[in-house]
C-alpha cells in the first residue's frame, strides 16, 4: 500500500544538540522498504551532506537510507500487536546527526486498517429463558472481540430474522459494543422449547468485516423476579504491585425470590483471558480478589463485567472499574545517545563531550527524572529538553594531573521514596605539549679538579617533562657560557640524551679556574618546550708547582748572596726572611720553612710558617764569622713539593769588616758592571751627604732649645729599636713583600740587598733616635728614604763574575 506522509512541523534549534520534531502518519502492515518520508528533505539538508551528517535512528521498525536520506520501513507492524486498543498509536524514537552533532525527535503515527474481523470468544451462547418472561426483557449476550479500532471497530450486531426475538447494539462506559437481545413475544415452552438464532457482529471497515456466534435459548418454566445489583457500575482504585489474594471488592445481587430462585451465582461476563488471570471472582460471595501481579505501566485501568444469576434462568449484569494507582517501581534508565571518550587535555570550556537520554517508564512525580554527576570532575551536566542532558567541561584539563577520569551520572526520579540508577563511563584525557621541561635542580656547580683526563664526565644535568611521547622527550644543548664561543666546544660537551657533561681537554687551575654554562633542555614537542639552566665548573687545585724561593735570590752567577749579621745580636734578633710563594692555592700553597743543614745547629731558628731567621743564642767566640744554612720550603700538598734555599750569614760589626775579604775576590772584567757600581756608589754617596745635613740641621735647632727633653732620644737608654713591619696581606696563601736594593760606598764592584718593608707598614720613629751606623737604600719601588735601625749593619753581598 503506497505510504501517506504527513509532515507536520519543524521546530527550531534547541540548545545545540535537540534539534527539530518531525512526524509522520503512515497505515500499518506496510510492506518491508516501504518509503515513510524524506528526512534529508524535511530537514533541509542536501543529498551530499548525508555520508558526513551519519543519519541513523534507534527504531525497531525503522532504518534511514545513506543515500537518499529516505526513512524506510525495516520490519513489520502490527498496529494491534504495538498499541493493543489505544484509539492513538504512535512510534516515537530519535534521529542523531553528527557534524555537527543533533538530535531529530521522529513520531511516525500508526494508523489503522481493517485487518481484523469480531470474533465471539464462545461458538455458542446458551440461553435459559422462562416461558412467563414478559415481553420486552432484555438478556445481555457474550460481546465479539474486534482489534481494530476506531471506524474498523465492531459497530453492530444483528441476528436472523424472527418472531419473538429483536436485537439491540448498547455501549458500555468503556466504549465497547455489546448485544442485548429483546424478547419481543411470549414464549410458550409447550410449543416450542428451544430457538436457535445466529448473532452477527459486523465491523465499520470498509469492506465490513462480521463474526458470527449460535445463540441457543432453552425455554424453562417460570421464575418471577432476576437478581438487582446494589449498583451498576462499581469503581475502585488499587494500587500496583499489591500481593496476590488482595481483596478488591464485593460485588452484591439481591433476588426477591426464595429458595432455589434466590440462590445467587457470580460469574465474569466476557472476560479476557488476561483479565481473567489477574482477577478472581468468588461465586457465592461476590468478592473479587487479585490473582497476579498489577502493573500500571501495563495497564492502567481494568474493565470487568460480572453476571448475577438466580437459581433459575434470570440473571443480572454489572461492570466493575478497577483504576489502578501508579507506584515508584520503575528506576530511571540512563542511555549515552553519543559518547567521544577521548578529550584532549587542551579543549575549551563548555565543548559537549556527551549527549545523554534519561527515561522513567512511572508517570506523574514517579516519572520526573534529574540527573547529576557525584564525584568532584572537571564536567557538568547541563538539561536540554525532554530529559535530554549534555555533559560538558567545566574546568580546564590537565592530563598531567589526572590522565582519566571515572565519571558516574545518576538519574534519580521524584517518587516517594526516590528511585535512582547510576552509569560510569571513563574519559580518557589526551596529552598535549603544555610542559616545559624542568631541571632537577635550579642551578648545577661542580667540582672538578685539575689535570683531568680529557673526555671524563665532570657533570649530569637532568630535567624532567610530564608529557607523553615526543612532547615529553627531552635532548641537551649547550646555549651560552663565559667562555670564548671559539674555545667552547674545546672545553666541554655534553650528551643530548642523557645530560652528562664531558670535558674535552684537561683544565688548569691556574690558567682557569671557573667558567659558566648555560644548558637548554627542549622537548619534542610541536612547538617545541624548553628551559635553560646555569651549571658553573669550578676547577679544583692539585698540588702540581712546587714553591719558588723569591729571596735569598741567586746572583747573576748562580752564586748564593751574603747577609750580614751584628756580633752583638741578642737571641731572637730578626737576621733575614726567606720569601717563597706557591702557584697553588688552598693547601697546596700553604708553606713551610725547615732548616736542612747548618753550620751551628742551634745558632739559628727558623720560623715553620713565616720563615724568618733569627738567632736562637748569641754569637760565642768559638763560633764561626761565617754561617751556612740550607733552608727547605715545603707545600701542603699531598704528596708535598719542596724548594731549597742556601743562606750565607756572615756577622760582622760594619760593613768595613766584610769589604777586605770581599776585595780578595776576582774583579769582574765586565766594563758594563763596573759603570753600574760607580753610578750606584756615587748615588750612595750624595744620600749620605744629604742625610748628614739634615741631622745637622736638627741637631742645631734642638741646641737653641733650652728644653733638656729635646736631647733625651739621644741618651743610649731610650733608643728603641723596632722590628721590620710585615704587610698582612695574603694572596692564595703567600705573602707579597718588597724588595730595595742597598749599596754602600767603598767597594768599587760589590752590591748589597737589604729588606726594606714600606713606609705603609713600618711603625714610625724618629731619626736621631737611630742607630748612627746607617745604611743609604735607593729603592726602584719608592723614591723615599727609608731607615731601619735593625737592618743598620745587616748586608748581604756576593761577588759578580
Amino acid at each position: 500500500m503506497k505510504s501517506q506522509v504527513l509532515f507536520l512541523f519543524l521546530l527550531s534549534l534547541l540548545c545545540g544538540a535537540i534539534s527539530q520534531h518531525i512526524q509522520y502518519v503512515i497505515p500499518e502492515e506496510l510492506a518491508r522498504g516501504s518509503r515513510v518520508g524524506n528526512l534529508a528533505k524535511d530537514l533541509k539538508l542536501s543529498v551530499q551532506e548525508l555520508p558526513a551528517r551519519k543519519l541513523r535512528v534507534s527504531a525497531d521498525f525503522f532504518n534511514v537510507s545513506a543515500e537518499s536520506g529516505d526513512l524506510l520501513v525495516s520490519g513489520r507492524i502490527d498496529r494491534e500487536k504495538i498499541c493493543g486498543r489505544k484509539s492513538e498509536c504512535a512510534l516515537e524514537f530519535e534521529m542523531v546527526a553528527e557534524n555537527p552533532m543533533n538530535v531529530f525527535h521522529v513520531l511516525v503515527a500508526i494508523q489503522d486498517i481493517n485487518d481484523n474481523a469480531p470474533r465471539f470468544i464462545t461458538k455458542d451462547i446458551d440461553l435459559e429463558i422462562c416461558e412467563s418472561a414478559s415481553p420486552g426483557v432484555k438478556f445481555p449476550l457474550d460481546s465479539a472481540q474486534d482489534a481494530d479500532v476506531d471506524s474498523n471497530s465492531l459497530k453492530i450486531y444483528t441476528i436472523n430474522p424472527n418472531e419473538h426475538f429483536s436485537l439491540s447494539t448498547k455501549e458500555s462506559p468503556d466504549g465497547s459494543k455489546y448485544p442485548e437481545l429483546l424478547l419481543e413475544k411470549p414464549l410458550d415452552r409447550e410449543q416450542q422449547s428451544s430457538h436457535r438464532l445466529i448473532l452477527t457482529a459486523m465491523d465499520g471497515g470498509d469492506p465490513p468485516l462480521s463474526g458470527t456466534t449460535q445463540i441457543r435459548i432453552q425455554v424453562t418454566d417460570a421464575n418471577d423476579n432476576a437478581p438487582v445489583f446494589s449498583q451498576n457500575t462499581y469503581r475502585v482504585r488499587l494500587q500496583e504491585n499489591v500481593p496476590w489474594g488482595t481483596s478488591v471488592l464485593r460485588v452484591k445481587a439481591t433476588d426477591q425470590d426464595e429458595g432455589v430462585n434466590a440462590e445467587i451465582t457470580y460469574a465474569f461476563l466476557n472476560a479476557p483471558v488476561s483479565t481473567s488471570l489477574l482477577f478472581n471472582l468468588n461465586p457465592n460471595t461476590g468478592d473479587i480478589t487479585t490473582n497476579g501481579t498489577l502493573d500500571f505501566e501495563e495497564t492502567s485501568r481494568y474493565m470487568l463485567a460480572v453476571e448475577a444469576k438466580d437459581g433459575g434462568v434470570h440473571t443480572a449484569h454489572c461492570n466493575v472499574q478497577i483504576d489502578i494507582v501508579d507506584e515508584n517501581d520503575n528506576a530511571p534508565e540512563v542511555t549515552f545517545m553519543s559518547f567521544s571518550n577521548q578529550i584532549p587535555e587542551d579543549t575549551e570550556l563548555g565543548t559537549v563531550i556527551a549527549l545523554i537520554k534519561v527515561r522513567d517508564q512511572d508517570s506523574g512525580q514517579n516519572g520526573l527524572v534529574t540527573c547529576y554527576i557525584q564525584e568532584e570532575v572537571p564536567f557538568k551536566l547541563e538539561s536540554t529538553s525532554k530529559n535530554y542532558y549534555k555533559l560538558m567541561i567545566d574546568s580546564p584539563l590537565d592530563r598531567e594531573q589526572m590522565a582519566e577520569y571515572n565519571v558516574t551520572i545518576t538519574a534519580t526520579d521524584k517518587g516517594k521514596p526516590p528511585l535512582s540508577s547510576s552509569t560510569s563511563v571513563t574519559l580518557h584525557i589526551g596529552d598535549v605539549n603544555d610542559n616545559a621541561p624542568v631541571f632537577q635542580q635550579s642551578a648545577y656547580m661542580v667540582h672538578v679538579a685539575e689535570n683531568n683526563p680529557p673526555g671524563a664526565s665532570i657533570a649530569q644535568v637532568s630535567a624532567s617533562d610530564p608529557d607523553l611521547g615526543p612532547n615529553g622527550h627531552v635532548s641537551y644543548s649547550v646555549v651560552a657560557s663565559d667562555l670564548e664561543p671559539r674555545a667552547l666546544s674545546s672545553y666541554v660537551s655534553v650528551s643530548s640524551q642523557s645530560g652528562v657533561v664531558f670535558a674535552q681537554r684537561a683544565f688548569d687551575h691556574e690558567q682557569l679556574r671557573a667558567f659558566e654554562l648555560t644548558l637548554q633542555a627542549r622537548d619534542q614537542g610541536s612547538p617545541a618546550l624548553s628551559a635553560n639552566v646555569s651549571l658553573r665548573v669550578l676547577v679544583g687545585d692539585r698540588n702540581d708547582n712546587a714553591p719558588r724561593v723569591l729571596y735569598p735570590a741567586l746572583g747573576p752567577d748562580g752564586s748564593a748572596l751574603f747577609d750580614t749579621v751584628p756580633r752583638a745580636a741578642q737571641p731572637g734578633y730578626l737576621v733575614t726572611k726567606v720569601v717563597a710563594v706557591d702557584a697553588d692555592s688552598g693547601h697546596n700553597a700553604w708553606l713551610s720553612y725547615h732548616v736542612l743543614q747548618a753550620s751551628e745547629p742551634g745558632l739559628f731558628s727558623l720560623g715553620l710558617r713565616t720563615g724568618e731567621v733569627r738567632t736562637a743564642r748569641a754569637l760565642g767566640d768559638r763560633d764561626a764569622a761565617r754561617q751556612r744554612l740550607l733552608v727547605a720550603v715545603r707545600d701542603g700538598g699531598q704528596p708535598p713539593l719542596s724548594a731549597t734555599a742556601t743562606l750565607l750569614l756572615v756577622f760582622a760589626d760594619s760593613l768595613q769588616e766584610v769589604l777586605p775579604d770581599l776585595s780578595d775576590r776576582p774583579v769582574p772584567s765586565d766594563p758594563q758592571a763596573e759603570l753600574q757600581f760607580y753610578l750606584v756608589v756615587a748615588l750612595a754617596l750624595i744620600s749620605v751627604l744629604f742625610l748628614l745635613a739634615v741631622i745637622l740641621a736638627v741637631a742645631l735647632r734642638l741646641r737653641r732649645s733650652s728644653s733638656p727633653t729635646a736631647w733625651s732620644c739621644f741618651q743610649p737608654g731610650l733608643s728603641s729599636k723596632s722590628e721590620p713591619g710585615v704587610l698582612p696581606n695574603y694572596n692564595e696563601g703567600t705573602l707579597p713583600y718588597s724588595y730595595n736594593l742597598c749599596v754602600a760606598s767603598q767597594s768599587a764592584k760589590t752590591e748589597f740587598n737589604f729588606l726594606n718593608v714600606t713606609p705603609e707598614v713600618a711603625p714610625p720613629r724618629d731619626l736621631l733616635c737611630e742607630d748612627p751606623s746607617m745604611n743609604v737604600c735607593a729603592s726602584n719601588e719608592d723614591p723615599k728614604i727609608a731607615y731601619d735601625s735593625s737592618f743598620s749593619s745587616h748586608v748581604s753581598f756576593y761577588k759578580s763574575t
